[in-house]
């Protein structure tokens, strides 16, 4: 069964325990809902919650360590002599994996029998052209022993699948029968539900720490593997980026941060102080028919595609800046100080252009959310309105304009695509705006991407860049932080 029926059923079965618990709960009382300890459908949702719970929890975690234990299994039967050297055994393993969902889709439309994939042979010529229409795409011959792996890879897919459907579904049965027998009025329902519904938002809270964790540690490990490769030296104070791939590379990070920082600032520049301007308008000033339209409108720049904002920095920005600051007869100004469309202002222009509705929102729902008590204060002691908005508003608001200008940071140290399509891909030490820039973001990207050796430090640099991208983000929280809880004191 696959799992979207299993999961169907589930879903089936829960609420079918949940109009029979209420049922029974009610046939206990002799149908008088005031004999019962808790609500009817708190014994329904206490039979549907120890169906499904169990049996999903179950469900998930098998779908998480099930392929994990069957390629490994499955990798440890591949002989070591078929995989080249400096060859990652997951490249191989893709191959199995992609013959193994071949043979089952022949067999699921009847191109194969069962007794054909066992005695299947990999030297048959027409192998590859029956996988191909299909589409199943190989990226060699298909050898014996990676056809055996295959074979061995389904059999085992198909034999956990079986397994899992019957353990879930006893799971589920067994959740069933257990809080089925034990509804009667003077059960506790509401205390066991509650009580379930409480540890299952935990879990929920948990998941984001969890996944944090789970996304570290990955970086991490691939981090170690790179240092083992490549000096700390070089990464975290050399001055120059010139990977290659035949190797000699120079891969420090230290361009690429510059880059980084020095587009976030100039994007800060613009965003900030447009954006809480517009919010201190949008709150304080506008009339409501103002508010209504131009709140909306100034929202619609976050729901533009980051690749709309790239082309616009390419196509229109850019080359109005060469208009401006370029060479020769090409600048208004004469100016030889701007030789393409791509540079670090065009990128922090567009940029900020992109950040202005992620700082007006957040700061104008702020403040908004000062109570208007200060704000009658304050006029009543005679200040002005302009007074009260800078002297009374804007002090209590800090705090949250302080998250508001934090998350437009986080969102500008991880932009990429404006910063590939109007920043270039130039990575170096400068002070011009002028010229041409990268990212560390960018740098990720274009390691990981084509055909790549990921047991090459070339290819490995991406990890510890993403390590030190995430590292930089956290102390800016830290940082965001200490801010708020210095002027929360002052304003409390």
């Amino acid at each position: 069964m696959t799992t979207f029926w299993l999961v169907a059923c589930l879903i089936l079965l829960s609420a079918a325990g949940f109009a029979l618990g209420r049922h029974r709960a009610l046939a206990s009382a002799g149908g008088q809902v005031r004999n019962l300890h808790s609500l009817p459908n708190y014994y329904g949702a206490n039979v549907a919650l120890s169906i499904s719970v169990p049996a999903l929890a179950v469900l998930a975690v098998w779908l998480l360590a099930q392929p994990m234990f069957i390629e490994t299994r499955v990798a440890s039967t591949i002989p070591s002599h078929l995989i080249p050297e400096n060859t990652n055994i997951g490249l191989m393993m893709s191959d199995v994996r992609r013959i193994s969902e071949g043979l089952n889709i022949a067999i699921s439309q009847g191109i194969m029998s069962k007794s054909e994939v066992v005695f299947l042979d990999a030297e048959t010529s027409d192998l590859r052209s029956r996988l191909g229409s299909l589409g199943i795409a190989l990226g060699s011959d298909v050898r014996p022993e990676i056809l055996d792996a295959a074979r061995s890879y389904r059999s085992m897919s198909h034999d956990g699948r079986l397994m899992m459907t019957i353990v879930v579904g006893l799971l589920a049965l067994i959740g069933f029968s257990r809080s089925y027998g034990r509804t009667d009025k003077d059960y506790r329902a509401r205390n066991v539900v509650e009580r379930g519904v409480m540890g299952l938002l935990i879990v929920a809270a948990s998941l984001a720490v969890l996944t944090t964790v789970g996304i570290v540690f990955s970086m991490l490990f691939e981090t170690v593997n790179f240092f083992g490769q490549h000096g700390w030296r070089d990464f975290f104070f050399g001055t120059t980026w010139a990977p290659n791939f035949r190797g000699d590379s120079e891969l420090s990070m230290l361009p690429l941060l510059w880059g980084t920082l020095y587009i976030s600032f100039i994007a800060l520049l613009v965003a900030v102080p447009v954006g809480l301007f517009a919010a201190i308008y949008l709150s304080e000033y506008a009339t409501a028919t103002t508010r209504s339209f131009a709140k909306p409108l100034l929202e619609i720049l976050a729901g533009i595609p980051t690749i709309v904002y790239g082309l616009f920095a390419l196509l229109t920005v850019g080359p109005m800046l060469v208009k401006v600051f370029g060479r020769g007869d090409q600048g208004l100004l004469g100016l030889d100080w701007m030789s393409g469309a791509t540079s670090v202002l065009t990128a922090g222009l567009v940029m900020g252009i992109m950040l202005i509705p992620f700082v007006s929102s957040l700061s104008d729902d702020i403040i908004n959310a000062v109570p208007q008590s200060m704000r009658d204060g304050s006029l009543g002691l005679g200040a002005t309105k302009s007074e009260t908005v800078r002297q009374v508003v804007i002090p209590a608001a800090l705090p949250g304009i302080v998250g508001a200008v934090l998350l437009a940071a986080s969102r500008a140290i991880g932009e990429t695509m404006i910063v590939v399509m109007g920043a270039g891909a130039i990575a170096k030490l400068s002070v011009n705006p002028l010229e041409s820039m990268t990212t560390i973001t960018t740098r990720i990207v274009s390691q990981l991407t084509g055909d790549t050796d990921f047991s090459s430090p070339e290819t490995l640099v991406a990890f510890a860049l993403g390590l030190s991208l995430f590292v930089l983000t956290l102390g800016l929280n830290i940082l965001a932080l200490y801010i708020v809880r210095t002027y929360r004191e002052q304003y409390d």
